[in-house]
C-alpha cells in the first residue's frame, strides 16, 4: 500500500487521506522499533541524493532529516538560498527545474508557503515541507507518534493547543487531528484564531473520522480533561515587529502549573521546541514528569525516516 505514496510531495496534511496518514504513522513506529533493535542503517535509498534548502535556522528538523537520510543510504546536500543562485535572483521555478534533474528529493524550510508550491509545481522529484509559515507537517507526525506511545491509542486523543492559534503548528495539529479522529481544541485570543481553510477541512473530515474541533478564547473550556496540552512560541521567525503586541495578548495563555492543573492529572505537556522558557511555558512545566517534549524531539528522526522511505522514488 505504501507504493501509492511513492513520488508524492508533502506540503500539508490537507493533501493526504486519513488512510495515508495512518500508513506513514505505522511506518514511523516500525522504523523506531527497528532502530531500537539495532537496525540503524536500512539503505533502501542507497546511492540517492537529498537536497535540503533552509531559509530559516533549524536544529531538530535539519539533524533529523540528515540522520534519517544517511540511515536510508542517501547523500544530503545542505544549502541556504544565498549559496544557490536563488540568492542572485534565479527564480524558485528555474531552481526547481534544474535541481530536480539531479537529486532524488528536496526538503525545504521556507518563510512563505508559496515557495513550496512553486518548488513542487516545477520539480520532477518529491518536495517535503520542513516548515513554512502555514504549516509544519513533519513535526506533527512525530507528535502523533509520541501520543500513540504515551496514551496507547491513535484515535480519540483530546489535545488542546494553547497560544497563537493561527500559527503553523496549530494548523498542522488541526489537519492531522482531523485525519486521526482527535478532539482538537484551539485555545487562543480571537485575533489569532486559525485559518478558515483548516477549520473547514476539519469540520468536513470530522463527519467521517469522528474528529471534533473547538476554537475558544476560554482556557477552562479548552483544556479541561485533555490528554495533552500543546504550545509554541508566541513570536515566530519573521514576526519580530509584532512582538510587543503578541506578548500582551498571549500572556494570559501561558502554560503554567495552574493551567496544567485545570487540564487534569492525565494531561501531558508538548512543545515542538525551541521553547522560550518563562514566556509561553514555565520551567516547572517543561521540566516536569508530565513533559514529553524530548520524546517528541527524538521521534522527529523516526518520522523523517518514514517520510523519506515512503516518498522518495
Amino acid at each position: 500500500m505504501l507504493n501509492q505514496l511513492r513520488g508524492r510531495s508533502l506540503l500539508s496534511w490537507l493533501d493526504y487521506t486519513p488512510q495515508e496518514v495512518l500508513m506513514l504513522l505505522n511506518l514511523s513506529k516500525n522504523m523506531k522499533e527497528r532502530y531500537y533493535l539495532g537496525e540503524r542503517y536500512i539503505g533502501v535509498h542507497q546511492g540517492k541524493t537529498l537536497l535540503m534548502v533552509f531559509e530559516k535556522p533549524s536544529t531538530r528538523t535539519r539533524i533529523s532529516f540528515e540522520t534519517a537520510a544517511w540511515q536510508l543510504g542517501m547523500k544530503t546536500i545542505y544549502s541556504n538560498p544565498q549559496e544557490l543562485q536563488l540568492g542572485r535572483g534565479e527564480t524558485v521555478e528555474d531552481t526547481a527545474r534544474v535541481v530536480s534533474r539531479i537529486v532524488d528529493g528536496i526538503v525545504a524550510r521556507v518563510f512563505n508557503h508559496s515557495t513550496l508550491i512553486k518548488l513542487t509545481q516545477h520539480s520532477q522529484v518529491p518536495v517535503v515541507n520542513a516548515l513554512s509559515d502555514e504549516c509544519h507537517p513533519t513535526q506533527v507526525l512525530a507528535d502523533a507518534l509520541t501520543l500513540w506511545e504515551v496514551k496507547g491509542k491513535v484515535n480519540g486523543i483530546k489535545l488542546a493547543f494553547v497560544g497563537d492559534g493561527d500559527n503553523n503548528m496549530a494548523h498542522s495539529l488541526i489537519a492531522i487531528g482531523a485525519r486521526l479522529g482527535w478532539d482538537i481544541r484551539i485555545v487562543s485570543p480571537k485575533r489569532y484564531w486559525p485559518s478558515r481553510r483548516y477549520i473547514e477541512d476539519a469540520e468536513d473530515l470530522g463527519k467521517r473520522t469522528g474528529a471534533v474541533l473547538t476554537v475558544t478564547e476560554t482556557i477552562e473550556e479548552g483544556v479541561k480533561g485533555v490528554d495533552a496540552v500543546y504550545t509554541d512560541v508566541w513570536v515566530s521567525m519573521g514576526m519580530e515587529k509584532e512582538a510587543e503586541e503578541r506578548m500582551k495578548l498571549l500572556k494570559p495563555y501561558q502554560v503554567n502549573q495552574g493551567l496544567m492543573n485545570i487540564a487534569g492529572e492525565n494531561a501531558v505537556f508538548m512543545h515542538c521546541l525551541p521553547a522560550h522558557r518563562g514566556l509561553e511555558v514555565t520551567d516547572d512545566v517543561i521540566d516536569s514528569s508530565k513533559s514529553v517534549v524530548w520524546q517528541q524531539a527524538e521521534n522527529r528522526l523516526h518520522t523523517a525516516k518514514a517520510i523519506l522511505a515512503a516518498l522518495i522514488r
